[in-house]
C-alpha cells in the first residue's frame, strides 16, 4: 500500500524524478519540503507531486501522536515520527489527530508547522542569580539555553516567556529538552514546564507550575505540578535522559484535572493526576536551572510551545 493516501487536495506542483517511485512515496524536494508522489514515475520523468494537503500516511508504531504535533518523516523507516533521527529525517508536517500507539497511520497537514501561543521563541525574560561565578541564559535557536560556571555559590538562570495564557486556554504543550552537562551534584535542579513567574532560588516554590523536573547527579525524568490548591510531587517516569540527546516532552492538558504526560511519544505516569483545574495563571513557557551553594556546572537548553486549540 502506498506510504502516503490524500484525504484532502492540496497544491501539486512538477517534479523531475531522480529515481524510480510509486504513487503515495513520500520524498523530500531540493527546498526542503515534503511531498507526495501523485503517481508512479521513472527516472528522469515529470510528474506532479503534492506540497500541500491531508494525507493519512504510516506511523510508527507505539508512538503516541497528539493532534497537532509537527511530525518528521523517519527516511529509514518510511513512516511519521516525533523526532528527527539524525539520518535523513525531514519535516513532514503537523498531525491532525489523536494516533493511539497501536494505530498504524496518523492524519498530517503537509509542510505545515504547529502554531504557539505561548512560546520560547516569541521572547523571554531572564534574570541570573550570581556573586562570583559566571552563569548565563541566552537564546537558543527556537528556545533557550542555560548554563551554571563551576563556582561554588548559588547560582540560577532561566527563561521565562513574555507571553502567557489562562490554563483553561493551552491545549498541548511540546518541550523538547537537551542536557548537555548534567549537574554532578543533588544542588542542581533543572525544571521546564509551564508556569506563573519564575523564583531566584527554587523553582517548587512557585505558586503554579507544571514541569518535567532533573536533579543533577540524576537521568531521570521526573513530572510535577501545583496549581494553587493540589499539590503533585516530583515523580519518577522511570525513563531516563542521555546527556546530549534531545528528549520531546508533552503535556496534554485538555483535561485539567488529570493533565496527561509523554516523553518521546509515551504515556507516563498516566496513574499519577496532575492537575492545573485550580491555576489561574497567566501560565508561561518556563526553563529555570538552579543550585544551591556548590561547584556543580550545568548546561541545559530547550524549546517550550503551547498551543491553544482545544480539540
Amino acid at each position: 500500500m502506498p506510504k502516503a493516501q490524500l484525504v484532502q487536495c492540496g497544491e501539486v506542483i512538477d517534479w523531475t524524478a531522480d529515481a524510480a517511485y510509486s504513487a503515495g512515496d513520500v520524498i523530500q524536494l531540493r527546498d526542503g519540503r515534503a511531498a507526495v508522489l501523485t503517481t508512479d514515475v521513472v527516472a528522469g520523468a515529470v510528474v506532479g507531486v503534492y506540497v500541500a494537503g491531508i494525507f493519512k500516511v504510516t506511523k510508527t508504531a507505539s508512538m503516541v501522536a497528539l493532534i497537532g504535533s509537527g511530525l518528521f518523516w523517519d527516511y529509514s523507516a518510511s513512516a511519521a515520527h516525533l523526532l528527527h533521527r539524525n539520518d535523513r529525517d525531514f519535516y513532514l508536517g503537523a498531525g491532525q489527530e489523536d494516533a493511539t500507539s497501536a494505530a498504524t497511520t496518523v492524519l498530517v497537514a503537509l509542510n505545515v508547522k504547529p502554531e504557539y501561543a505561548v512560546s520560547l521563541e516569541h521572547g523571554f525574560q531572564s534574570l541570573v542569580v550570581q556573586t562570583a561565578g559566571f552563569p548565563y541564559a541566552q537564546g537558543n535557536g527556537r528556545g533557550a539555553g542555560v548554563a551554571f560556571s563551576a563556582t561554588a555559590e548559588a547560582q540560577k538562570a532561566d527563561a521565562l516567556s513574555l507571553r502567557g495564557m489562562a490554563p483553561a486556554g493551552i491545549a498541548i504543550v511540546d518541550a523538547l529538552v537537551c542536557v548537555n552537562l548534567n549537574g554532578d551534584a543533588a544542588a542542581v535542579d533543572i525544571n521546564v514546564g509551564l508556569a506563573n513567574g519564575t523564583h531566584a532560588t527554587d523553582a517548587d516554590s512557585i505558586t503554579e507550575h507544571l514541569f518535567c523536573h532533573i536533579d543533577g547527579a540524576s537521568t531521570n525524568i521526573n513530572f510535577q505540578s501545583k496549581d494553587g490548591t493540589t499539590t503533585v510531587a516530583s515523580a519518577d517516569s522511570t525513563v531516563d535522559f542521555t546527556a546530549g540527546t534531545p528528549f520531546l516532552v508533552q503535556f496534554d492538558l485538555r483535561n485539567l484535572e488529570d493533565v496527561q504526560v509523554y516523553v518521546d511519544g509515551v504515556n507516563v505516569l498516566p496513574a499519577s493526576v496532575f492537575k492545573l483545574n485550580a491555576a489561574t495563571g497567566p501560565l508561561r513557557a518556563l526553563l529555570h536551572m538552579e543550585k544551591t551553594s556548590d561547584d556543580s556546572p550545568g548546561n541545559v537548553c530547550a524549546f517550550v510551545g503551547a498551543r491553544t486549540a482545544k480539540v
